[in-house]
């Protein structure tokens, strides 16, 4: 019996959905195996850990490496201090990106482009390009840290809470994203909004910003998921230990004797798990910025 034109089509297009499904399965499963690694890795004992062959699941269930882990450095106080970060971070990119984006897309004067291509430029440098001149000049900060006009003498704004905010608060790629959101509404509501007599900064809070949640969404993430994971700048730029944070806290299960790997997987559950919460809250606002911040 012969398949018509429109059966063929039907059994290849099950067939392709199939086979794409099986591939998104077998690439998940990929994604989310380290992370079951880790989890399973936190409840073993050191000598299920060091056992050949290694073994998937734990012998015995060492629930107490958790409380062991938090035990053994002031995890509270690095899990304050990468939360009030991620947080000041996420305030002042979100309020500060969203002017620029806004002031790019819909306000028209003259080097406007010249700015915007320098912000697309300053996309291009490598993150550890700029550590040394970002230490440099935090370092060099007048009249902070015993510095004097010409930032000379002191420690600037090394061991402080501005060297840990300032610097990365604000990102080109959060400038980037909102203006590509703020091209992409229609003129007609600023027109209308000028008629009734609205300033551009009404225009700006009250009829444009509320149409981009997805960008607002997605700069939010982005920020707090790269702040929470910084690891060399705050190394770097801090030795007092009420200053350290999470990830550089996690170092202290990595010694020259050896690497403590189940309080150090314990510790990264334990870091992982703020990023996990907040993207569940935000994935479906994340997924839509992502998919139209280039319509135009």
């Amino acid at each position: 019996m012969r398949l018509s034109v429109e059966q063929r089509m039907d059994a290849t297009q099950r067939i392709s959905r199939i086979a794409l499904q099986l591939a998104l399965a077998i690439a998940s499963l990929m994604m989310i195996a380290p992370f079951v690694w880790m989890l399973l890795t936190s409840l073993k004992s050191p000598a299920d850990i060091g056992s050949y062959p290694p073994s998937i699941i734990p012998k015995d269930w060492i629930w107490a490496n958790y409380a062991d882990a938090m035990a053994a450095a002031p995890f509270l106080t690095y899990f304050k201090n990468s939360l009030l970060i991620s947080i000041g971070h996420t305030v002042i990119n979100l309020a500060l990106a969203m002017m620029a984006g806004y002031a790019l897309a819909r306000i028209r004067f003259r080097g406007s482009t010249v700015i915007f291509m320098g912000v697309l430029a300053t996309m291009m440098i490598p993150t550890y390009a700029k550590i040394v001149p970002q230490y440099l000049i935090a370092k060099s900060v007048p009249f902070f840290g015993g510095n004097d006009w010409l930032g000379r003498g002191g420690t600037g704004w090394l061991d402080t809470w501005w060297a840990l905010i300032i610097p990365g608060a604000l990102t080109p790629l959060a400038i980037f994203l909102f203006r590509q959101f703020y091209l992409t509404l229609p003129r007609e509501l600023e027109e209308a909004a000028r008629i009734d007599g609205m300033g551009e900064f009404g225009i700006f809070t009250r009829v444009m910003t509320p149409l981009v949640k997805p960008a607002v969404a997605t700069v939010a993430l982005i920020t707090f998921e790269n702040s929470w994971n910084n690891f060399l700048w705050p190394l770097l730029v801090t030795t007092r230990d009420d200053l350290r944070v999470i990830q550089v806290g996690l170092a202290v299960f990595q010694q020259t004797e050896g690497t403590q790997w189940a309080f150090l997987m314990a510790g990264s559950a334990l870091a992982t798990l703020p990023m996990i919460v907040l993207f569940l809250a935000t994935q479906r606002y994340f997924v839509q910025g992502f998919a139209t911040a280039g319509l135009k």
